[in-house]
């Protein structure tokens, strides 16, 4: 009624309400009357703005890659950009009037191409594909520090750089290099992995050869050990053979000088005896040998002088006719030879 309306922003809008070319409101999320004919509102978002971005470089070696990544900024100084930029809102369509809001983000990649495009002009194209986070670093420190940035009166909150890829072409060359590089390091990791196979195959047959020295020079320690234990003990039984030598020599060698004085005792006594029945036989060398051998049966037993009766009566058979023994004799006899063995028999018995 009367022209006048009413309208309500959202708490992501920065308003600026402008009458008769003056700002006489603004604020966040401002909800207010205005009369259309006279009243317009430049509304300008408080919210960070993403701007994916991709663009194609040249590397130092003349090689073409595609940059892809994304940018995050917000507006900071709203009435910088809306000087700059025509951030005019329509009311009824509730559309922006013209398309500069659209270009800001354009802007804003533009002059972020331009430093990544001085970073890797400098770098060859393997660098170029591996320098993510360098691009990111160097670049985030030139726009925050960037005049025009400020001029647009935003402020960077982020900066990726998701992948630098060259083209398809160049990428199946890179591969392919990268494949033969990787064959490479596999072969070399086999020869190394044989070779140090072959080196531990060898240090095991060393260490085998070593144990069986080891074990052969035990062994010959402990047969040398054993031989000269035997010496020893050889030894030893020689040493108690040539002690046992020398006794049984030095007892023989006694033996010989005991035999020796036997025999000269025995040769002694066999001339004293000697001496003696030459002396007895010297002093009955004039006896009669009737004389004599009635001596010896001096105090002879009665049944021995018998027999040296019979003795003599045999040695004059033939002048004997007849000769009578009566058995008394006889009894006689046996009764004085059987007392006679009695007696020798106790004798013996008592000794």
């Amino acid at each position: 009624m009367f022209g006048l309306k009413f309208v309500k922003f959202q708490p992501s809008d920065y308003v600026l309400k402008i009458k008769n070319g003056k700002v006489v409101e603004e604020g966040i999320g401002l909800s207010f009357y205005y009369y259309e004919p006279t009243t317009s509102v430049v509304v300008v978002p408080v919210s960070s703005i993403d701007v994916p971005f991709m663009f194609e470089e040249i590397t130092h070696d003349y090689q073409t890659v595609t940059v892809q990544g994304q940018l995050t900024y917000r507006i900071v100084d709203y009435k910088k950009t809306t000087e700059i930029l025509n951030y005019t809102y329509n009311l009824r369509k509730r559309a922006y009037l013209s398309d500069d809001p659209s270009k800001l983000a354009q802007r804003v990649i533009n002059i972020v191409k331009v430093m990544i495009k001085k970073q890797l002009e400098k770098m060859p194209l393997q660098d170029a594909i591996k320098s993510s986070e360098q691009l990111v670093e160097v670049t985030t420190r030139e726009v925050k520090g960037s005049e025009d940035i400020a001029k647009l009166g935003i402020e960077i909150m982020s900066l990726s750089v998701l992948a630098i890829l060259p083209n398809k072409e160049t990428m199946r060359a890179l591969e392919a290099k990268a494949r033969e590089e990787i064959l490479r390091e596999a072969d070399k990791a086999l020869y190394e992995r044989r070779n140090a196979s072959i080196e531990q195959e060898r240090r095991v047959k060393e260490n085998e050869l070593s144990t069986e020295i080891a074990v052969e020079t035990k062994k010959k320690q402990i047969r040398e050990t054993q031989l000269d234990a035997e010496r020893l003990v050889k030894q030893k039984q020689n040493e108690m053979k040539e002690e046992q030598l020398l006794f049984d020599t030095d007892l023989e060698e006694k033996k010989k000088s005991l035999i020796e004085l036997a025999i000269a005792n025995k040769n002694a006594e066999a001339d004293a005896k000697a001496y003696e029945l030459g002396a007895l036989m010297g002093s009955m060398s004039g006896i009669e040998p009737h004389v004599l051998q009635a001596m010896a049966n001096m105090g002879m037993e009665p049944n021995k002088l018998i027999a040296i009766a019979f003795q003599d009566i045999a040695d004059k058979a033939e002048k004997i006719g007849q000769l009578n023994i009566t058995p008394d004799l006889l009894q006689g006899l046996m009764s004085t030879t059987a007392t006679t063995a009695g007696t020798s028999t106790r004798g013996g018995a008592g000794r």
